[in-house]
């Protein structure tokens, strides 16, 4: 059986972990810091879990300079749960702030108007305004599209783009800026920021949706599977949303990155009685920010081993760059280069699947076509792959194919074996 150290694990989640932050995670989950208990059962009400929290908060903040009119949360329930998350919250914004832009046109407190006249004034909004746009660039942001059309009704869901459109029905493009339909004034536009299952990457922030004033959108972005791998330009964002197992950490936390002005006292929450009256979803309480903000994260039982976790990738990622996200975002860029010049060079025997314009960093997806059969092709590559200690390649079960996905953890000289890999293939005879 090959060791740790003879393997490079190109999975797309959950994925490699730095050697030294599982050994020093092991030793703290049979006894954290000489206190006769492992991490994993110690209070997550404890003042020790409270440090461990507030330290990586910190540190995630520092390493992404992360601006201070916004807040960071530590959830649960992953990428899939923020689907619902995003709506439910975001909603209950636009709600609040239609109610307020109500009351200061009839220019009276909301004390002073009878409820239904206000719930009658909100529901005529709801029926003729209310739309979350969406573009739909992968798998993910489609699966997230289709969740809000589940919470609020195909109604209120507006496709932006659809990516397929413009493909042959396939993903692997980002359609032109200049063909996307935003709503006017929606709860919020949101797009996911890298598909891991189909290889495609915003090259960068949307300039359609750049800030503009009073008028600017609010943009919601799933960032799961590229965080901490290139500088963001948070101001831009109203929330951003990643679960940590492709860069941050292990599985079992989420973290949300909020902008505070969307938070109580700045923007109230609706009451559940009004959001029934208007026939609008109410969210679980464990999905509200507004709770999980108050609380510290610690509303109920976070997984403190996990956040933990995450807290020792990022002291590892400060150490390592002095210059912060800059430097791996160097590292990063560099090693997908490599990968993609392997590929690009025999283009008898690869086939890049995304365009090249749309193509991932993190997640870089391709057929094996040196054979006459293609699954011939690929099945002999990861074969041949697996005997170079190059495991995790095979493409998502929806669409097949190789797929190397190249996080953080992934050194250097992980994608240097790959490259070599991949040109060696090509040269063997057919």
């Amino acid at each position: 059986m090959p060791s740790r150290e003879e393997i490079t694990y190109f999975g797309a989640g959950p994925a490699l972990l730095p050697t030294e932050v599982l050994k020093t995670a092991a030793a703290s989950l049979v006894d954290y810091n000489n206190t006769g208990l492992g991490l994993a059962e110690h209070s997550h009400r404890s003042e020790l879990a409270t440090g461990i929290l507030n330290t990586t908060k910190d540190d995630l903040a520092k390493y992404l300079d992360v601006p201070n009119d916004y807040e960071i949360l530590f959830m649960q329930g992953g990428g899939s749960g923020e689907f619902s998350a995003t709506v439910y919250n975001m909603v209950n914004v636009w709600v609040e702030r239609r109610k307020q832009k109500i009351l200061k046109e009839l220019g009276v407190e909301e004390s002073k108007i009878p409820e239904n006249d206000l719930v009658q004034q909100l529901q005529k909004a709801v029926d003729e305004e209310l739309k979350i746009d969406y573009v739909v660039t992968g798998s993910w942001s489609l699966k997230a599209s289709q969740e809000a059309a589940r919470l609020v009704g195909a109604e209120h869901v507006n496709v932006v783009a659809d990516a397929r459109k413009i493909n042959d029905g396939k993903f692997g493009k980002i359609p032109e800026e200049s063909s996307w339909k935003l709503s006017k004034n929606p709860a919020m536009v949101y797009y996911c920021d890298n598909e891991t299952v189909d290889g495609v990457e915003f090259p960068g922030f949307p300039k359609i949706l750049e800030p503009n004033g009073d008028d600017s959108p609010l943009v919601v972005a799933d960032m799961s599977s590229n965080i901490l791998s290139r500088r963001i330009p948070i101001k831009n964002y109203s929330l951003i949303f990643f679960g940590a197992q492709k860069n941050l950490g292990s599985t079992g936390i989420t973290v949300v990155i909020i902008k505070k002005n969307l938070l109580p006292p700045v923007v109230g929450t609706p009451a559940p009685t009004l959001l029934r009256k208007l026939g609008l979803p109410i969210g679980p309480i464990v999905l509200s920010y507004e709770t999980i903000a108050k609380n510290n994260s610690l509303y109920n039982t976070l997984s403190i081993f996990d956040v933990y976790i995450a807290g020792q990738v990022l002291k590892s990622l400060l150490a390592t760059f002095t210059d912060k996200v800059d430097g791996q975002q160097a590292v990063a860029d560099k090693k997908a280069q490599l990968i993609y010049a392997a590929l690009d060079a025999h283009p008898e025997s690869f086939k890049v699947v995304p365009a090249k314009d749309a193509r991932s960093r993190m997640n870089i997806c391709f057929r094996v076509t040196h054979l006459e059969s293609v699954d011939e092709s690929e099945k002999l590559f990861l074969k041949g792959a697996v005997e170079k200690g190059l495991t995790g390649l095979k493409g998502h079960r929806s669409v097949g194919g190789i797929r190397a996905s190249n996080y953080n953890s992934i050194p250097l000289t992980g994608a240097e074996k790959l490259a070599a890999f991949i040109e060696e293939f090509a040269k063997t005879p057919k």
